[in-house]
């Protein structure tokens, strides 16, 4: 399975403030660790949403809004894809993520894989057995 793992943003995320070089180093060795365990498949941050944009449709109309975003909580700095076992396998990850980087709020989202849209499609999936 694979999961989203996002960590939310925080002032000093929306004020461009660079992770101070012993948080870079300790989130490195911990992504080689996950990395060499088959764990990681992708992780990265995200610059501030003042560099950033928010598009909505409606009506058939696109409405583009630059950033800044007003609740720095509600908006994500950065993510990780993870391949584990299972949510409780997941959560153990986020949680050794947040043990490096503090106080932080941490969603964990299983990714949707085209066998829970259409198992016969899978083709690992023989019979199309959920």
């Amino acid at each position: 399975m694979r999961f989203l793992v996002m960590h939310k943003s925080n002032e000093e995320n929306e004020a461009g403030v660079p992770p101070s070089p012993e948080l870079v180093e300790e989130m490195g060795k911990l992504m080689e660790e996950s990395a060499r365990e088959g764990v990681l498949l992708a992780a990265e941050g995200v610059h501030p949403s003042s560099r950033g944009a928010r598009l909505s449709f409606s009506g058939g109309r696109r409405t583009v809004t630059d950033g800044p975003f007003a609740e720095a909580k509600e908006l994500i700095a950065g993510f990780a894809v993870l391949q584990v076992e299972s949510k409780e396998e997941a959560i153990e990850w986020a949680t050794r993520f947040a043990d490096v980087i503090g106080d932080v709020e941490i969603e964990v989202r299983q990714v949707i894989e085209i066998s829970d849209l259409a198992p016969e499609a899978d083709p690992t999936n023989e019979g199309g057995q959920r």
